[in-house]
C-alpha cells in the first residue's frame, strides 16, 4: 500500500499489479521518487472526482516521465474509491496525474480501442481514508491560473509512505 499524507488527513491505496501492471509500476515509481510530495489536488469536482499528482502549490506543472500506454481495457471500472490515470485527449498520454473517483463514472470506462472509447485506466483503489477523499471533494473551488475547479484552500500531498510489501515490486 501507499499512504498519502495530506494537510486534510491521510488516505491509503492498493495498486492492482495483476490487471494494470504498467500503470501500477509507473505510479509506484513516482511515489518512490517522492514526485507526489508537494503536489496538490488541483481539480476537485464533487459528484465526479478529485485530481492531483502533477501541479505544485503555485499551479506550476511538474515535469514527469514519458507517457505510458493506456491499460483501460483491463476490466477495472471507474467506481467510487478507485484511482485512474488522468490524461489529455490522446488515450496514451498519462504520466503522473491521477484522480480518485468519488462517483461511479461508467462513462470513463473502456469501450473500444479508438479515440472515443479508450477510457481512463483504473489501477488502484482507496483502502483506507475514503473519509479524507470525501472531505476533499466537498471543498470550495474556483478559478486560478486559468484552471477551473481549483480548491480555494490548497490541498497538498505532504508525504508519501510506501509499505514494505511494495519494497520488493
Amino acid at each position: 500500500m501507499i499512504t498519502f499524507r495530506t494537510n486534510m488527513g491521510d488516505f491509503s491505496v492498493e495498486l492492482d499489479f495483476d490487471k494494470a501492471p504498467n500503470t501500477a509500476n509507473n505510479f509506484l515509481q513516482y511515489a518512490r521518487d517522492g514526485f507526489y510530495n508537494g503536489t496538490i489536488f488541483h481539480r476537485v469536482i464533487d459528484g465526479f472526482m478529485v485530481q492531483g499528482g502533477g501541479m505544485d502549490s503555485d499551479m506550476n506543472q511538474k515535469t514527469g516521465r514519458a507517457p505510458i500506454e493506456n491499460e483501460a481495457d483491463n476490466g477495472l471500472k471507474n467506481e467510487i474509491g478507485t484511482l485512474a490515470m488522468a490524461r489529455t485527449g490522446d488515450p496514451h498520454s498519462a504520466s503522473s496525474q491521477f484522480f480518485v473517483n468519488v462517483a461511479d463514472n461508467s462513462f470513463l470506462n473502456h469501450s473500444g480501442k479508438n479515440t472515443q472509447g479508450w477510457g481512463y485506466a483504473v489501477f488502484a483503489k482507496v483502502t483506507d481514508g475514503m473519509d479524507v477523499i470525501n472531505k476533499i471533494k466537498s471543498v470550495s473551488t474556483g478559478t486560478r491560473s486559468g484552471h477551473q475547479d481549483v480548491p480555494q484552500d490548497g490541498i497538498e500531498i505532504t508525504a508519501t509512505v510506501i509499505s514494505d510489501a511494495y519494497a520488493e515490486k
